[in-house]
This record gives C-alpha cells, sequence and structure tokens, in this order.
C-alpha cells in the first residue's frame, strides 16, 4: 500500500465535519450493534461475538479502507455462511469450540482477502451477475428466515437441509409458545412500524430497548420465552485461531471472503460522495481482509462492509472514517456498561430483528424486472436461488459463479449478427427492423456486423448466421461491418479465411469493413490480407457503399 487512508482523509479534516460524524457514528451504532448481537444467534455463535465484530473490525477499517461512510462488521449473507461452516466443524454447538471454530474461519477470511489483495485480484468482484447474486441473496433471505421462524414461535427442534426444516417446523406449530409468539409479533410491528412511518429511528434499538424493558419488568422467562443469558461484560481477550482447523475450514472461508468482498465493494460504490475518492478495489480488499484477520484475534465473526448499515451511517451524515470509528467506541460502551441488560433481551427479539432485515433480501421485483428485460437472465436468477436454498448457502456460492461464467460464456458464444439499412438522407447505420421499414439498402450489397470478440466458441455460430443472411439475399457483396470486433482469434480466423473461399467459389466477393487495429493486423499478416488486398479492406460503411455503387455491375452469385 502507497499510503495509509486514514493520512489521506485526516490532513484536510475540518472541523465543522466532526459533529455529523458524530452523530451520524452513535445513528449507526443504533442499528449496527443490535443487528450484529442478532445475526451472531443467526451463526450460532454467542451475542457478544456480534459485538466484537462492531468494534475491532470497524477501528481497523476507518484506518486502512479507502470508503468514508462503509461500515463494516457483519451482514446477514455472510452471519449464514459462518453458521453453515461452524455447524460442520463443531456440529454439537459446544460454545468454546464454536469460538475457536469461528476465529480460525474470520482469520482464514481475512488472509485470504489479504492474499488476493497482493495478487491484484480487485476484479474477482465481479465474477457474479447481478441477476444471480440477487438470486443467491434471495436464497440466503429465505434460509435465513425460515431458520429465525423458530425462535419466533419458541419451538425446538434438530436443523437439517431447507426442506427438512420446513417439514419439521409444520411438525411442531403445535408446540408454538403462546408468551415467544406474542414478544415475537410486538417486535415485528415495532419493527415494521417504524421502518415505515418513521425511517429516520433506530428501529432495532427500540424494539431491544422494548423487549429488554419487557423481560425484566414482567419476568417473561417464567412465562417461557428464552432470553440471551448472561454477557461478559469488559473488553475482548485475546483468542488466537486453530491451526487443526484449517483444513477442514478453508473451503467455505474461500466462499466467505468472496461474499465478503463482494458485498463490501458494491456498499462502497453504492454511496461514495461526489468529490470522494472512488473505492479502490485492491485496497479494499486488503483492508477488510485486515480487519477480518485483527478481529478474530479477539473474537469477532468474519465480518464485511454492509448495504443497509452503511446507507444509514451516509443518511445520517458520516463525512469520514471518523463515523466509523465512532460506531467502534459505541460498541466498547455497550461491552463495558450495558452487557447486564442485554442478558434480558427475548431471543424472540432477536430473531424479529434477523428476519425483519433479511427479508429485504428477497426482491420479488428485482425478479420481475429481470424477467422484463432478459428472460434467460431470470433463469439464472432462479438457479442461483435453488442452488443456495436446495443444496446449502457454500454450496450456493459456487452455483452463483458457475452459473455466472456460464452465463457469460453462452453470451460470448452467441454474439448478435444482423443486416444493416441506411437511414435515409443520412449516414447512420442501424439493424434492420419492422420500426424502420423505410431504411435503405443497395441491391447486390449485403451489409452485415457482428458484435464482440470473434474466437474459437463462437466463430462457427457466426459462420451460420451469415450463411443464412447470404442465402436469402443472394448478394453480389458481402461487407463485413468490424467495427464492434475488438479481436480475431487464430481458429475464427482460419474460418474467415474458408469462409472467403467459399464465397469466392460462389461469386460472391467478401470485403471487410472498419477493422479495428488488432483485428486488422491478424488479417494483414494472414493469407486473408493478400487475398483482399487493400481494395477489400475499407474504411467505413459510407465508403463501402460509393465503391460497390461506382464499380460495373458484375454477374450474380450462383
Amino acid at each position: 500500500m502507497k499510503t495509509i487512508p486514514l493520512l489521506e482523509w485526516l490532513g484536510g479534516y475540518r472541523r465543522d465535519w466532526l459533529r455529523p460524524d458524530l452523530i451520524a457514528g452513535l445513528t449507526t451504532a443504533a442499528v449496527v450493534i443490535p443487528k450484529a448481537m442478532a445475526y451472531a444467534t443467526v451463526a450460532g455463535l454467542p451475542v457478544e461475538a456480534g459485538i466484537y465484530t462492531a468494534f475491532v473490525p470497524m477501528v481497523v477499517y476507518a484506518i486502512l479502507g479507502t470508503s468514508r461512510p462503509l461500515s463494516v462488521s457483519t451482514t446477514t449473507t455472510l452471519a449464514i455462511l459462518t453458521g453453515t461452516q461452524l455447524a460442520l466443524v463443531a456440529p454439537g454447538g459446544d460454545p468454546a469450540a464454536l469460538l475457536v471454530a469461528a476465529t480460525t474461519l474470520a482469520f482464514l477470511v481475512g488472509v485470504m482477502l489479504m492474499l488476493a489483495s497482493l495478487l491484484r485480484l480487485g476484479a474477482v468482484a465481479s465474477f457474479i451477475s447481478e441477476p444471480v447474486l440477487t438470486g443467491f441473496k434471495a436464497g440466503v433471505g429465505l434460509i435465513i428466515v425460515l431458520d429465525q421462524v423458530p425462535k419466533l414461535l419458541g419451538i425446538h427442534f434438530d436443523k437439517g437441509t431447507f426442506l427438512q426444516n420446513l417439514v419439521a417446523l409444520v411438525q411442531h406449530l403445535p408446540q408454538t409458545s403462546a408468551a415467544t409468539l406474542a414478544v415475537g409479533a410486538a417486535m415485528l410491528v415495532i419493527l415494521i412500524a417504524l421502518e415505515r412511518w418513521v425511517p429516520r429511528a433506530p428501529a432495532p434499538l427500540v424494539a431491544v430497548a422494548v423487549g429488554i424493558a419487557a423481560s425484566g419488568l414482567f419476568a417473561l422467562q417464567g412465562f417461557g420465552v428464552a432470553i440471551v443469558g448472561p454477557i461478559p461484560q469488559g473488553l475482548p481477550s485475546f483468542t488466537p485461531p486453530s491451526l487443526d482447523l484449517i483444513e477442514q475450514l478453508w473451503p467455505g472461508a474461500l466462499g466467505i471472503a468472496l461474499m465478503s468482498f463482494t458485498e463490501s465493494i458494491a456498499a462502497a460504490r453504492a454511496f461514495a460522495g461526489p468529490g470522494e475518492p472512488r473505492p479502490q478495489p485492491n485496497r479494499e480488499l486488503f483492508a477488510t481482509g485486515l480487519a477480518n484477520a485483527v478481529g478474530s484475534l479477539f473474537g469477532a465473526m468474519p465480518g464485511g462492509g454492509g448495504t443497509s448499515q452503511t446507507a444509514v451511517n451516509r443518511l445520517a451524515g458520516a463525512r469520514t472514517q471518523v463515523a466509523g470509528l465512532t460506531t467502534a467506541a459505541a460498541a466498547v460502551a455497550t461491552l463495558l456498561l450495558f452487557a447486564p441488560l442485554m442478558a434480558l433481551m427475548p431471543q424472540a427479539t432477536l430473531a424479529a430483528v434477523v428476519i425483519v432485515y433479511s427479508i429485504g433480501l428477497i426482491q420479488p421485483a428485482e425478479f420481475l424486472a429481470i424477467l422484463q428485460i432478459r428472460r434467460m437472465e431470470f433463469l439464472w436468477a432462479l438457479v442461483a436461488c435453488a442452488g443456495v436454498v436446495l443444496l446449502g448457502t457454500l454450496q450456493g456460492i459456487v452455483v452463483a459463479i458457475v452459473v455466472s461464467l456460464v452465463a457469460l460464456s453462452y453470451q460470448a458464444a452467441h454474439p448478435r449478427v444482423y443486416t444493416l439499412g441506411r437511414k435515409p438522407g443520412t449516414d447512420v447505420f442501424r439493424p434492420h427492423s419492422d420500426e424502420h421499414p423505410e431504411d435503405e439498402t443497395i441491391p447486390g450489397l449485403l451489409l452485415a456486423r457482428a458484435e464482440g470478440r470473434i474466437f474459437f466458441a463462437n466463430a462457427q455460430y457466426v459462420g451460420e448466421q451469415l450463411l443464412a443472411l447470404i442465402d436469402e439475399a443472394r448478394p453480389q457483396v458481402l461487407a463485413l461491418d468490424f467495427s464492434a470486433i475488438p479481436d480475431i482469434e487464430y481458429s475464427a480466423l482460419k474460418m474467415l479465411i474458408e469462409g472467403e473461399e467459399r464465397l469466392s467459389a460462389r461469386g460472391i466477393r467478401l470485403w471487410l469493413v472498419a477493422l479495428n487495429p488488432q483485428a486488422l493486423a491478424v488479417i494483414q499478416r494472414s493469407s486473408l490480407g493478400t487475398t483482399l488486398g487493400r481494395e477489400r479492406l475499407l474504411f467505413n460503411l459510407p465508403m463501402t457503399i460509393e465503391r460497390y455503387l461506382s464499380q460495373p455491375p458484375v454477374a450474380g452469385p450462383d
């Protein structure tokens, strides 16, 4: 790293920024801390692990991160991924084993992110397309909601796959605790009402405060309402990772690292303010990596930048990372002063917080928007969602990446090829369509355009489309507009040479138009360049038409 980002913005810090930064940091803390506690329970960890995650990683990122408003703790996605992985190595739920496993997992995530930074892999965030990410998050949202509903109802059963849990939930509905359901329903009403009618209010904090007050005043535990229980008071202690768990945890850590960075860079880019430096992916990798690695040594779970909490931070007026440091200070105050009160919090309160803020991961409107634009990408979103629900969250990441890569390969292997017409009275050329039947064509001259790089995987497809156009038009000259083709791979060049020979045998001349420099160089180094000569390599489409019209007529193709 060339410089420490803290020094870059601290040198220009203005006094009038301090008040909005402090207000934003405290406002964000009122949202982040209750949610972090709730997300810790999603991962199967004690609630203090969530508070630790809102403390140490937040400080490290504030020093090294390049995004000024990004709020780094944990998110719903990371929590469920963490819980899935911890269940594999500590299936009994032993608190000590879970803590060591979580520490090791977060440490591995941090090391992987820092290694990715050194290898300049910041572009990895682009490996998952937006529709696939929509499907992945919807699947995660469904899993989280189903996981938390039993806590709202006060019922218990052994957890399994999504479908097994769904069946078990239905079977155990008669065992619902009326008192727990009442508390959970009240919490949902409070959270939803505040989010809808008082959006600036710290809804999670209000719900937590009401839940604690009700628990203390009415002794809810005596009615069968489960509470959080004792929380260690004081700062987190040093917790080293376990080398023995690395072999088991590294595959899951890799998936969590990918999602941590994907969410972080997306949030950082979304909330970058005008005049602020743009988030730098590779430096963000290092900052979030070190935040995870250092945080893991003090009991933090895997974390990253969250979209919702970053939105709160920005909307509350955050100007710099001082807001993040303020949030971290509030987390310390919670550990030192409010731990006894937090112990009274009903588990149903945390479940309600998780459900309300996880349900937003499921975006039916986004699915519909994708469907209206591209049906194929809608199917990819559904496949990603189904992969998460049916195979599990970590396997779902693999499904999401595979689907994204297959989608990319499909698009690259099926470039558009179409004929062109000229807008009357202009030199504007556009694809033939029913919307513009008046567009001009030149008898005997077929203008065609292909888009994208031509290579071994799509050359045959491009050739088949061109052949169909030629058979329909039966031109004297086929002019291929190469303006949208950046390069030609060798296999595609060979097919182009063979295609020119077949066209020549049919009495059709091939002209290449508007070749980009790299494609032109490939053509000129080949036998096709010699065959075509300078006369059949044209600069643009208007020159092509002028050249064709100036030549004497020739016999048509066979």
